[in-house]
């Protein structure tokens, strides 16, 4: 009888169990409904930035994508229609972040930042460090390959403003996590005075 390679040998091997897939993006199981509503409404406002089509038209095409019912859907609607009414606002908001023009960003990281000043301004039940880790997450995974960069410095720069009592709570929280902590006797290791 000859050698035959058994139907394991076949098999790509095993990806661990971890929230990640092999290129840091996060599994499509470990991510929560609004983080789906995001990946959503980041593909509407695509489809909105790039052919101008009406955001009712794009809302019913979006809602019969495939795993659209494991997405939140009133965050969805909140984000779509909402970045699409305050286009003009958000646009005046971004564009003094930007080294170039606002003509000459990504379509996709357009509309990431759109989805983080839109929920800076009116989702103040996510905080502003969730908003921010999200919307990088976004542009990590739909952007291109360094615009991720480029999303954490625009809205990094907007958020002192835009939640600034938030942003302002977690500047001794940051410095004290950064502080040496103390010995045994109570004194902080650190450099010499």
């Amino acid at each position: 009888m000859s050698e035959s390679t058994s139907p394991a040998s076949k098999r790509p091997p095993r990806q661990s169990r971890t929230g990640t897939t092999s290129t840091g993006a996060r599994k499509a199981a470990s991510k929560s409904t609004r983080s789906r509503a995001r990946e959503f409404a980041l593909q509407a406002l695509y489809q909105h930035l790039v052919g101008r089509n009406e955001a009712s038209a794009i809302d019913r095409f979006t809602r019969d994508l495939a795993g659209f019912h494991k997405a939140d859907s009133a965050h969805y609607d909140a984000l779509l229609h909402g970045c699409i009414n305050t286009a003009a606002d958000l646009d005046a908001l971004i564009a003094p972040q930007l080294d170039r023009k606002l003509a000459e960003i990504s379509p996709i990281e357009h509309a990431v930042m759109w989805i983080g000043v839109y929920e800076f301004q009116h989702c103040m039940d996510v905080p502003w460090r969730v908003v921010l880790n999200e919307c990088i997450e976004l542009a990590k995974e739909f952007g291109g390959t360094d615009g991720h960069k480029y999303v954490n410095a625009v809205l990094g720069g907007l958020a002192p403003s835009l939640r600034a009592a938030e942003v302002a709570a977690d500047k001794p929280r940051a410095k004290a996590d950064k502080a040496p902590a103390p010995d045994a006797d109570g004194v902080a290791d650190g450099p010499a005075a």
